[in-house]
């Protein structure tokens, strides 16, 4: 699909109701764990940036593979993106700054076109705001190799294809492994937030009416 089609359903889409919670939903384990919900009142806040970008006739999305790493989210697949610095002005700068330093796109070469609802991730005690952007042009990536292992970028049709929906055993932070629904990107695991960041936006391009 082409970028400026892509970009002009997004620019409607993003002014309706956002699905949130029902759209986390279809990425998470059953049965539902209502603890997953619970914000902590010391949480700390993080963003991310779903980015769109022109290749030929279509439009693409970046992912980054974190390396291995003692953490919680040791090797799993994200957007790019990072924890918010007191010196950010808001949370559009921190997902403009940290997907700058972690894959080399300008942040002033990106025009946001809004945001998703805030997914809250437990095992680190982030709140995470998901903005969505484009650039015009294919980007130079440049992954910082401290914190990407690899960029993954994905045909965005391919996101759309539900045959990439499927179930898998995963080992949780706390030990026990535990079914759960994912994106197969690339032969690779896309569950937890990222997975629920997803979730929200297939939902509400797939139920949109236009």
């Amino acid at each position: 699909m082409e970028l400026i089609k892509v970009v002009k359903k997004l620019e409607r889409l993003l002014k309706e109701p956002l699905p949130g919670r029902l759209g986390h939903l279809t990425m998470l384990p059953q049965p539902i764990d209502e603890k997953r919900f619970s914000v902590r009142e010391d949480h700390r806040k993080g963003a991310v940036l779903m980015l769109f970008y022109p290749d030929s006739h279509n439009s693409f999305v970046p992912f980054i593979k974190r390396p291995e790493y003692p953490g919680v989210h040791s090797g799993q697949i994200a957007f790019p993106g990072g924890k918010w610095e007191p010196s950010d002005r808001d949370l559009s700068v921190t997902a403009l700054r940290e997907s700058e330093e972690e894959i080399g796109v300008y942040a002033e070469k990106v025009t946001l076109l809004g945001k998703l609802s805030d997914v809250y991730i437990p095992p680190s005690n982030f709140l995470v705001s998901p903005y969505i952007g484009f650039i015009s042009e294919k980007p130079d990536f440049k992954p910082e190799p401290k914190e990407v292992e690899r960029i993954i970028s994905c045909p965005f049709p391919v996101l759309l294809d539900k045959e990439i929906r499927k179930l898998t055993q995963v080992k949780g932070s706390s030990g026990p492994r535990f079914e759960t629904p994912y994106f197969d990107i690339e032969n690779e695991v896309v569950w937890g937030a990222t997975a629920m960041m997803l979730g929200e936006f297939t939902y509400l391009w797939e139920n949109s009416g236009f």
